[in-house]
């Protein structure tokens, strides 16, 4: 009691300053003693958690297995509907809900076939269905994407005016699995959608869709033209890469009219995609646009040049030897080479500057 009397005197007689510290040294050790014994119990409580997901998981995979395994002529067998009623009952909790999801996800990944369907029409049967359609009502972006992943996954093509509605969503994560369910269940018609879509479609999406479309090689691929006219870039685009994978020669047309295109990177994109098709019309185009276009696009040019040139472009090909570019110079001196050798050996013998001479000495050897 003295001893404490002595520090309650000490402390009156310190500075304000010095008191503050103290006080808050001794908020901190208690703050930190408090947040010890917090994260002993978070850690305890999680690996506790993961113990009942890991048991809860086992024994829903052995009913999920047991349900594929039982399956009989019957739409759905008596020993089925044991199971059916079970997991009914069992995904009323939100927790052991997203267990059973996981496990039929995990499963629906690794099969096929009458399998893959049972597991559809368990979905179904057991109303997770319901559950995945509540999340498109949410507020939260991440429930609506983990909603629309469910239905593309589990094929549940009858709520396409619900997924619908979030083809436009401010979210892109949101948009990319409205894209990847309509092309996923509804292939080249899924594609529809770019006919009213407003925002990009990001490049990784784009390459997913393909990858997707590339798997129905029997479809039939739907009128791309008014996609390539569309007044959204990443539509254009996209619609370029189908032009040239599923070799679309009807649209040439429009792919000209493209040449003119207020964006540099769709015109080089359908230079590419005129070029893959070797489309000599497109020459005439690019030559009278030639002073006006980028470098990228001449550069773009002479590699059509490349696969197209004819002895009527001698002329143009001569005339750009001298092209400040140094790729265009090269190509276009390779180009001739081919065209005509005799040419390029005139050219090199009155070559002054060192670097068309080095550029002479490299095609000579190559």
């Amino acid at each position: 009691m003295i001893d404490f009397q002595h520090l309650l005197t000490y402390l009156e007689q310190l500075p304000l300053l010095v008191k503050v510290v103290w006080i808050l040294i001794g908020f901190l050790i208690i703050f930190i003693i408090l947040l010890i014994f917090y994260l002993k119990y978070l850690r305890g409580y999680l690996r506790k958690k993961e113990t009942i997901s890991k048991k809860i998981f086992t024994e829903y995979e052995a009913n999920l297995i047991n349900f594929l395994y039982s399956q009989t002529e019957e739409e759905i067998n008596e020993e089925q509907q044991i199971i059916v009623d079970k997991m009914k009952t069992c995904i009323t909790n939100k927790f052991k809900r997203k267990i059973f999801i996981s496990v039929m996800s995990k499963l629906k990944n690794d099969i096929s076939g009458e399998m893959a369907d049972s597991i559809n029409n368990l979905y179904i049967k057991t109303n997770l269905i319901n559950h995945s359609i509540a999340k498109l009502k949410s507020n939260k972006w991440y429930v609506i994407t983990a909603g629309i992943k469910e239905l593309n996954l589990f094929e549940i093509t009858n709520v396409f005016e619900q997924v619908k509605k979030h083809e436009n969503h401010p979210k892109q994560e949101v948009r990319n699995e409205v894209q990847l369910y309509f092309v996923s269940l509804f292939h080249f018609k899924g594609l529809d959608f770019l006919n009213t879509l407003k925002s990009p479609i990001s490049e990784w999406n784009q390459i997913q869709l393909l990858e997707i479309l590339q798997k129905f090689d029997d479809q039939e691929i739907s009128d791309i033209t008014p996609w390539l006219k569309s007044s959204n870039e990443s539509v254009v685009l996209f619609s370029l890469k189908l032009a040239k994978i599923y070799n679309q020669f009807q649209i040439i047309d429009t792919l000209l009219e493209l040449l003119n295109h207020q964006s540099k990177i769709i015109r080089l994109k359908t230079i590419e995609v005129l070029n893959y098709f070797q489309v000599n019309e497109a020459k005439k185009i690019l030559k009278n646009n030639f002073k006006n276009s980028s470098e990228d696009e001449q550069i773009a040019f002479f590699q059509m040049l490349e696969n197209t040139v004819e002895i009527t472009d001698e002329e143009f090909i001569v005339h750009n030897t001298k092209h400040v570019n140094f790729q265009v110079r090269v190509l276009a001196l390779k180009i001739l080479k081919r065209l005509n050798n005799k040419k390029l050996l005139d050219l090199k013998n009155k070559a002054t500057n060192d670097e068309d001479k080095l550029i002479f000495n490299y095609l000579e050897n190559n």
